[in-house]
């Protein structure tokens, strides 16, 4: 079921509904645009929007313009920092923008983006940005096929580490959020890796270079299980790895989405739901229980890439869930969508 939608100022990439709980209303949407000519340049933005589905309400209230972003993340609940917002961009920078809300009568009501610190971590592009659970180092991937570690002490970023962990592009980078000293990478090199932090330099925890056999787009582990992982690749297959031994991990299953699984949002409190955007071929519910998955429900209405999506968190007025309220985004037409399954998820008190 449809409950809203709106065009971008720009190229459509991510969508990040905010973690905590006096901000599920809270959704940022991202942009990159490729500006061609003798001076090519990277722009984007940052749009936040106030989501009420049960008003079919998506209010724009902020937004802040910037380099070309190519992912954005809410700092986890629990975490050392309040609600901030940190985006990887083109320029090869780093920032962290804090949620406000605005208090003062003499002011637009409604939240907004304050930039509290930024770091210039290469003069590669940042494409990919993951928090630690303690909110005090975010994981970033590179287009050279580094990593950083950067360390977040009182609102100063710095650089705590870097290493070439691929060939190439490195599009997902995730901490391991039961054991946040490891650190899972993935990248056009096909090459899926984990590191442990512990040691300095990085030590290659485990690398398999065999079942992907495009390059490698996302990395979700999964909240409930501490074994349990998903990757999303080019070649269009959503796997399962069992990550129980971290110097061999189980290739499970996997399951064709007709697209390349650029995303994955496990549901926030049904455990076995997972979220996909799947490029070319929309976005996809899919039940992932034990060794198998399928596909329960498609969503086909973006006109272009599949590249943004997430699930809303907390609880309605009436009391009952928000969590199958869904935001997605698509990269040529800057379209966003506001969206309900049509099938039936059963509702779970929220996770967080």
């Amino acid at each position: 079921m449809d409950i809203a939608h709106c065009h971008l100022d720009g190229n459509a990439d991510a969508v990040e509904f905010c973690l905590h709980e006096s901000f599920h209303n809270v959704l940022a949407a991202c942009t990159y645009t490729l500006q061609e000519g003798d001076q090519p340049s990277r722009t984007g933005s940052i749009s936040l929007f106030d989501v009420d589905a049960e008003s079919s309400r998506l209010s724009l209230t902020h937004r802040v313009q910037t380099a070309g972003i190519f992912d954005i993340k809410w700092s986890p609940v629990g975490g050392n920092v309040g609600p901030s917002l940190a985006q990887a961009d083109a320029n090869g920078y780093v920032r962290v923008h804090r949620l406000e809300s605005c208090l003062n009568e003499s002011e637009i009501p409604g939240n907004h983006l304050l930039e509290v610190c930024d770091e210039h971590v290469s003069s590669s592009m940042c494409l990919c940005i993951d928090w630690n659970p303690s909110a005090t180092s975010l994981a970033v991937g590179l287009s050279d096929g580094s990593v950083s570690i950067i360390s977040l002490l009182e609102s100063q970023l710095s650089i705590s580490r870097d290493w070439k962990a691929h060939d190439f592009e490195l599009w997902a980078a995730s901490f391991d959020i039961h054991q946040p000293q490891l650190v899972y990478t993935g990248s056009d090199d096909c090459k899926f890796s984990c590191w442990d932090l512990r040691e300095d330099p990085s030590n290659l925890a485990f690398q398999n270079r065999k079942v992907h056999t495009m390059g490698i787009c996302c990395i979700t582990k999964r909240p409930s299980d501490p074994y349990t992982l998903l990757t999303g690749c080019y070649d269009e297959h959503l796997r399962v790895w069992d990550v129980r031994s971290i110097s061999k991990p189980v290739h499970e299953t996997s399951i064709s989405l007709g697209g390349g699984v650029w995303r994955i949002k496990y549901h926030p409190s049904v455990p076995n739901l997972v979220l996909t955007a799947c490029m070319h071929n929309g976005f996809a519910v899919v039940k992932v229980k034990g060794d198998t998955a399928e596909v329960i429900e498609t969503y086909n209405k973006h006109g272009s890439l599949a590249y943004g999506a997430d699930w809303q968190r907390g609880l309605g007025r009436n009391g009952r869930g928000k969590n199958n309220v869904i935001a997605t985004c698509s990269f040529y037409d800057q379209l966003l969508r506001v969206w309900i399954p049509e099938g039936d998820i059963p509702e779970c008190d929220p996770v967080l």
